[in-house]
Parts: structure tokens; C-alpha cells; sequence
């Protein structure tokens, strides 16, 4: 960890790991103890999923005002405390072979309750541990971090079970979570002017006013929505078009998807020197814009022949740019869209503006996918390449469009 970030970060950022790990190893290691233990099939993990999916739609709003009118750091205690004991629940009915579907939903709806508690306190509470300047190195070591987690997390989990049962996932990340709750507790945070008492829902309304009203806010959030909403059209009709298309098998689609993972990594490492060597304004759209190139790549594949041999290594190495591109460009928006937040919004506010952000990203996705598959189905998947490929241009051209444009530097806080 660079000397200039304050030591209260360090105990974040490594809390962050510990935490964003326990996760990913949880969602790897769930649906492998379905399949394998209680014979779940994909009616059972599409719920499994979707319930853990809920709490990002459903409580967003309540944690991010809760974020703004309490303690961050308590906040993120709790939320992680909660996602602890939900694991270590997970792990006796594992052991006790009393768990059923019911209790898998129950438990992964409280451990994304988590989720969302410590992901809407977490980006409020970094400008109050760094300087102004360091906020994009900060966002970039949390975002590592999460890049990290979510590559190695899926691989670990299933060499736990495959070696040592599903125990060995829980128990594992359990203690993730408990040490992230323990490395929390050794953050110090200053005290912050106490709640005004106004209803609830005028504060909600304050938040996502701000959002909408904010000529650099409103742009980066349509953007995000129109992302997301391309990306589940992409992922709706990937592998299908992958093997029956691209002619590529079960191992060559898995390193496609891989690239993803990796990319986010390089973009993490990478954003900070794009963010020394360019105008603000301009690091912000790296993002989109490389995510235009990455739809434009995959649609390149559609001038590879279906076969094997030459033309499915084409295929196959064009699929995985793409993918790797998805990861990197989008990473380096993830960090610099942040930062811009961190600085424009009000410190009282933080926790409402990042929740109406994650609310309006998460509530896109399902969109996105439902739209993937009617397209997929009607049209097929070509289709959704070329319209995946329009709405990547699309989110481009609103923050190229933006005022987000001429930023030079960080602006100061309204």
C-alpha cells in the first residue's frame, strides 16, 4: 500500500479484500452445493439467484440514508457482521446436512444485505480517510481488490469443494468475512454533525434529486444504465453464439470469459496513470469509449467462419479481446466515475447518491437480460451482438455529450 494513502485506509482497504473474497467465494461455492448436494436444477439456481439479487432493487435506498445518518464505519460493521453469521449459519447446516434450497435462499438474501451495506457505506466513507488528490488511487486499490476477488474467488471455490468438500468454502469464507469485520473495528473515523431529523423519505427524495439535477451526476448515471443494460443483452446471448456460431467448446468459451476477469485487473493497475496523464474529463471516458471498441471486436466476429481449426482460433482470440476489453476499459469508469461522485456530492449525502447509483445499475440488469432474450429469440443471437453494439455506442455518446467533457480536474464539491 503506497505511504501517502493514511494508515485509517489501509485497515479499508484490506477489510475491502477481506470482504469483496468472502463474497465471491460464497456466490461460487452456493450453487455447487445445490447441484451437488441437493440436486438442484436451473429452476432452483435462477432462484437462488435472483434472491440475491433483491436486496441490491430493495434496500439500496434504506442503507445509503442510513450511511448519511449514521457512523459509516458502524454501518459496515454490522452489514459485514451480518454477512459473518449468515455464513457461519451456511456452515453448521452444511455440516449438520440440514440445509434445503429455502434455507440457501434465506442465508444468500442476508449475506447480500451485507453486500449492499458495506458497497454504499464503503465509497462514502473514502474521502473522509484520504486527501482530494488520492481519491482515484484509493478507488483504484478498492477496486483492485474486487478485481481480484472476482477472478480468483469462482476458481478457489471449486477447488475447495472439489478437494475438501463444501465445508471447506464456507469455513473459509467465513473467516474472511469475520477478519474484515475485525480489521474495521481498528478504523478510526471522525465524528460527522448528527442526523437533521427530516422524514425519511425527504431524504431519499434530497439524493436522487441531486442525481438528476447535477449537470456531471445525471450524465454518469444514464450512462451506467445504458451500460448495463448492453452488457446483459451481450451475456444473454454470449455462449449461445459462442458454441453454435464460433463452433468454440466448453474449455475455449470458459477462456473467453476468463478475459473479463483479467482485464479488470489491468484496468485497476492501469487507471491512475490514466488518470496523471490525462484531463479528468477525459480519463472518465476511457471507459466507454474502449467498451465501444470491445462490442465492435465481438461483432468482428461475425465475419469468422464457423469451423474449427483456423477459424475458431479467430474466433476464440477475437471473443476473449473483447472480453479482456470489457474488463479493462470499464474498470478504469468504475474508479474515475467514483472519484467524480466522491467529489461532487456533498459528504452528507455520499451514502444517498452511491445507493441511487447502485439501485439504478442493479435495477438495469434484468432489463437488459429480459431484452436479450427476446431478441435472442426472435431475431437470434446475432441480433443481440449488433444491438448490444448500439447501446455501448449510445453510452458513449451521452458521456461524450456531457459536461463531464471539459472537466480538467476534479470539481469542488456542491
Amino acid at each position: 500500500m503506497p505511504a501517502r494513502l493514511p494508515r485509517p485506509f489501509v485497515f479499508l482497504a484490506w477489510s475491502n479484500l477481506a470482504a469483496q473474497s468472502a463474497e465471491q467465494l460464497s456466490l461460487a461455492a452456493v450453487p455447487l452445493v445445490a447441484v451437488l448436494a441437493l440436486g438442484a436444477g436451473p429452476g432452483d439456481i435462477g432462484f437462488l439467484a435472483a434472491v440475491q439479487t433483491l436486496p441490491f432493487l430493495l434496500v439500496s435506498m434504506p442503507l445509503g440514508l442510513l450511511a448519511d445518518r449514521m457512523s459509516r464505519r458502524r454501518l459496515m460493521v454490522a452489514a459485514e457482521g451480518l454477512r459473518a453469521a449468515s455464513l457461519l449459519v451456511l456452515l453448521g447446516m452444511v455440516c449438520t446436512s440440514t440445509l434445503g434450497i429455502g434455507w440457501l435462499a434465506l442465508l444468500g438474501f442476508l449475506g447480500a444485505v451485507g453486500t449492499v451495506g458495506f458497497s454504499v457505506a464503503a465509497p462514502a466513507l473514502v474521502p473522509a480517510l484520504v486527501p482530494r488528490e488520492s481519491l482515484a488511487v484509493a478507488n483504484g486499490r478498492l477496486e483492485l481488490a474486487r478485481s481480484a476477488a472476482f477472478t480468483a474467488g469462482p476458481a478457489l471455490a471449486g477447488a475447495l469443494v472439489a478437494w475438501a468438500g463444501a465445508p471447506a468454502a464456507f469455513v473459509l469464507a467465513a473467516a474472511l468475512s469475520v477478519a474484515a469485520v475485525g480489521l474495521l473495528l481498528r478504523l478510526s473515523e471522525a465524528p460527522r454533525a448528527p442526523a437533521s431529523g427530516r422524514h425519511p423519505l425527504l431524504e431519499v427524495r434530497d439524493g436522487a434529486r441531486l442525481v438528476w439535477h447535477s449537470e456531471l451526476l445525471r450524465p454518469m448515471l444514464l450512462t451506467g444504465a445504458v451500460f448495463n443494460i448492453s452488457w446483459f443483452v451481450l451475456q444473454a446471448a454470449y455462449v449461445p453464439y459462442a458454441v453454435r456460431a464460433l463452433g468454440l467448446g466448453a474449455q475455449a468459451v470458459g477462456f473467453t470469459l476468463a478475459m473479463y476477469g483479467a482485464g479488470m485487473v489491468a484496468g485497476a493497475l492501469l487507471t491512475s496513470r490514466v488518470v496523471a496523464r490525462l484531463p479528468f474529463g477525459r480519463a472518465i471516458q476511457v471507459g466507454p469509449a474502449v467498451a465501444v471498441v470491445a462490442a465492435a471486436v465481438m461483432a468482428a466476429t461475425l465475419a469468422v467462419p464457423n469451423a474449427a481449426g483456423a477459424g475458431g482460433a479467430a474466433g476464440a482470440g477475437l471473443a476473449a479481446l473483447s472480453f479482456f476489453l470489457f474488463g479493462a476499459g470499464p474498470m478504469v469508469w468504475v474508479i474515475t466515475s467514483t472519484t467524480l461522485r466522491q467529489s461532487v456530492a456533498p459528504a452528507s449525502m455520499l451514502g444517498r447518491v452511491s445507493a441511487v447509483f447502485l439501485t439504478v445499475n442493479t435495477g438495469a440488469r434484468p432489463l437488459g437480460a429480459a431484452l436479450g432474450g427476446v431478441v435472442g429469440a426472435a431475431w437470434g443471437e446475432l441480433a443481440c451482438l449488433l444491438l448490444a453494439l448500439a447501446g455501448f455506442a449510445l453510452q458513449a455518446a451521452i458521456i461524450f455529450a456531457s459536461r463531464v467533457s471539459g472537466l480538467r480536474r476534479l470539481p469542488v464539491a456542491a
